[in-house]
């Protein structure tokens, strides 16, 4: 039985995958039955830095593989010819310039230097209409957590933590003056509240017409939906709009170890359907209260994304609404992605950009997700299956 809401069928495979070639399917067939199997990720992760450690000439096997299929280029030209397909697709594209673990002055300031970049060329370009950016691309994740925890700062510290808020304030700023939003992700828990805290100075600041600056909440952490309701009575207080987008979350092994090796509470829910049921509960109260909230809803859910179409409709709010969005990870989940856009929804997808080199990391990562997340592999394989077989016949 089709799996289907209104006018959004997420089992046509034919539009989904639009886009793919035969022999582009086929290889991302074989890519996700490699991702089936963790071993095979985790002694490939292995290999792959070992590989760049010595030298070794591995960079064209990751381009050919992971990185064609998870990430759009290596710089911004490189991404404009699959910026302009999807777009002609009905899908919008979010920039994510995926170069992690820095920890210079000058590597900071050049992330914020890349960010403007991004922001001036979004603002011109109808294909990209949101930008993203990670809190520790703009300062070392040691100054977060230390400045969540209420700790005295050193002189030092301070001037560095002074300068991270000026990157935030200064990316935000021109954001704003290209009303052009712009989405903050969440990382670990344990740095996550002084990234609130300086997210929602910005909202206070950026936010006074519409939404602008968006926060994400990791809606496997217990914790999110008191900080939702305290967002949103916040903004009625203080007349400002709230940004958020709502995620499942990225860190759950790291964050449960932490846990157990510190010996205190976990943050994550305890199961998975605790975790489903948080972050539709979250869904639900967005939506509801969205004359004060905006909506950018990152997730590979079939569930979860049905429910907000028919959240959108019930609600009456149109499919097009600037205040809803939806975004699933490029090389992820097109049956959503491309039929939500066909239905008239604000479709994006999650365009991971920069040198091969850089953005290992993000692909390593990506890929560790990928074997962690229950049935994702799976359904992935599946209808790719079924859109191979239905070329097939109506071919003869």
């Amino acid at each position: 039985m089709k799996r289907m809401h209104s006018k959004v069928d997420f089992e046509n495979t034919e539009v989904a995958f639009r886009l793919k070639s035969n022999k582009a399917l086929k290889r991302a067939y074989w890519l996700f039955r490699m991702l089936s199997f963790p071993f095979l990720v985790r002694y490939g992760n292995a290999f792959v830095n070992s590989a760049l450690r010595w030298h070794l000439p591995v960079v064209p096997l990751v381009k050919w593989t992971v990185f064609d299929h998870f990430c759009c280029g290596e710089t911004l030209h490189d991404c404009v010819p699959i910026l302009d397909s999807l777009n002609e697709a009905g899908v919008k594209s979010v920039l994510d310039y995926s170069v992690e673990g820095k920890e210079s002055e000058l590597q900071f300031d050049q992330a914020r230097d890349t960010l403007l970049e991004l922001i001036e060329f979004s603002s011109e370009n109808p294909c990209t209409p949101i930008v993203v950016f990670k809190p520790t691309a703009f300062g070392r994740f040691d100054l977060f957590v230390k400045q969540g925890e209420g700790a005295a700062f050193e002189a030092a510290e301070q001037q560095e933590w002074m300068r991270l808020r000026n990157r935030f304030d200064v990316v935000c700023k021109a954001a704003s003056d290209k009303q052009m939003p712009v989405l903050v992700d969440a990382e670990e828990s344990w740095m996550q509240d002084a990234a609130d805290q300086l997210v929602l100075e910005m909202m206070r600041t950026y936010n006074k017409d519409r939404a602008i600056v968006y926060n994400t909440a990791q809606l496997y952490r217990k914790d999110r939906m008191d900080y939702l309701r305290e967002l949103h009575g916040r903004a009625e207080q203080e007349d400002f709009f709230v940004g958020i987008k709502l995620v499942r979350g990225a860190y759950m092994e790291k964050e449960r170890a932490r846990a157990e090796a510190l010996d205190y509470p976990s943050p994550i829910c305890i199961s998975k359907e605790a975790t489903d049921a948080n972050f539709d509960q979250a869904l639900r109260f967005v939506v509801t209260h969205s004359a004060r909230m905006a909506l950018y809803l990152g997730t590979h859910n079939e569930k979860s994304t049905e429910l907000a179409v028919a959240l959108i409709l019930d609600h009456q709010i149109a499919p097009n609404d600037q205040r809803f969005w939806f975004g699933q990870l490029y090389g992820m989940s097109d049956h959503l992605s491309f039929n939500l856009g066909a239905a008239g929804f604000n479709a994006t997808k999650y365009m991971p950009f920069g040198p091969i080199k850089e953005v290992i990391p993000y692909l390593s990562r990506r890929a560790t997700e990928n074997t962690s997340v229950s049935g994702q592999t799976g359904r992935e394989l599946t209808l790719i299956t079924q859109e191979l077989k239905r070329r097939k016949l109506s071919a003869t």
